[in-house]
């Protein structure tokens, strides 16, 4: 998330266990700062991108929620409202902690003796990176059911249902951010000082919340991975039946390339931080008790997973800003409004085709 060159606290508080304080070498972090990316001006900057990126596509899917009666597209609008919202709050948030840092260079252990704001951002990293990735799984569950089984009206999702939805995920993510306040683990600060995360020390606390946080994500990831390639299979092969080649619909497309588009961006900024973690604390577990202090280089490889994660908030606003149907017909003119994928099964009685017919036209 950040990055600086400020001194470690020292002091008995800074090696006790049960502090934020302490995780990593002082030294090694002062050392490595010079050669790290330490300007103020980097994190601003990139942080506006992300808060001006997620702002605007925002306004843009409020706008377009506006004009559209399909309930199955207003519903898959809901659940990406939620994740540029949870984006958005997640920049802001971090970055009102991060930024002021690099700009003051205030020493943590004065300026939160009781780690209450190391706590604070620790649960923010976590919640709003979790969040992201539960509602990816979830959107893409949603279509795979809306595709595969389209005439079930268990797949039909109203708008209040789906933000109900929406809240679950975040009420999920928020109780998974409190199990170190709650005394399962502990968030400590890392490398070099500028931020706080979950501990990658093999204790037993540590050990279980970090293999929950990153087996959860990484479930998520693969979920969406599955539910995805099925959907987008079954759309080819619909499409490409004789019968239906020239009944297409634009918005199945749209919701399929931006659903795939997300689970690409996360895959590559968020798998390479889980594989890391589980990767270290299984490492590190015949050591139990042993290890006070991460590895140097772990610390610097935990950071440099966490700038990749960064860009993930930057990056999924792009998707549905660029991969819209206006934009997506201007690179591809061949995409048409058609009927929706209803239409697209011959064996239903007349009258029934009819009426899905007409409901297509009203969507």
């Amino acid at each position: 998330m950040g990055w600086g060159d400020m001194e470690l606290p020292n002091g008995s508080r800074a090696g006790r266990a049960d502090t934020c304080f302490g995780a990593f070498n002082a030294s090694d972090g002062r050392a490595g700062a010079q050669a790290s990316i330490t300007s103020p001006w980097f994190s601003t900057a990139f942080g506006l991108i992300g808060l001006c990126s997620n702002l605007f596509a925002l306004c843009v899917l409020l706008s377009s929620s506006r004009k559209l009666s399909s309930q199955a597209r207003s519903s898959f609008l809901v659940f990406l409202c939620g994740l540029v919202v949870t984006d958005f709050m997640g920049l802001l948030v971090t970055a009102s902690v991060i930024i002021p840092y690099h700009f003051i260079k205030f020493a943590w252990a004065e300026v939160d003796p009781g780690c209450h704001l190391c706590n604070f951002l620790g649960f923010s990293m976590v919640f709003f990176g979790q969040c992201p990735l539960l509602l990816g799984a979830t959107m893409a569950g949603e279509r795979f059911f809306g595709i595969n089984h389209p005439f079930s009206r268990s797949t039909s999702i109203s708008k209040r249902r789906a933000w109900s939805i929406v809240g679950l995920v975040w009420g999920f993510s928020c109780l998974l951010g409190l199990l170190p306040v709650l005394g399962l683990g502990r968030y400590t600060l890392q490398y070099p000082s500028s931020w706080c995360f979950l501990t990658l020390l093999p204790d037993t606390g540590n050990v279980i919340f970090c293999l929950l946080f990153a087996l959860l994500g990484i479930f998520s990831v693969l979920l969406s991975f599955i539910f995805n390639t099925v959907s987008v299979v079954t759309l080819c092969r619909v499409y490409h039946d004789r019968e239906s080649v020239q009944r297409r619909r634009d918005s199945e497309v749209e919701m399929m390339v931006q659903l795939v588009g997300i689970m690409i961006i996360a895959t590559i900024c968020w798998m390479p931080l889980l594989i890391f973690i589980v990767q270290t604390v299984l490492q590190q577990l015949p050591a139990s008790g042993q290890i006070q202090m991460l590895p140097t280089t772990t610390q610097k490889m935990l950071l440099i997973y966490i700038r990749m994660v960064t860009w993930n908030q930057i990056l999924d606003p792009w998707v549905y800003i660029l991969f819209r149907r206006a934009v997506l017909q201007r690179i591809y003119p061949s995409l048409r409004p058609r009927p929706s994928i209803l239409s697209l099964y011959p064996v239903l009685k007349p009258s029934l085709r009819r009426k899905l017919t007409a409901d297509s036209v009203l969507q």
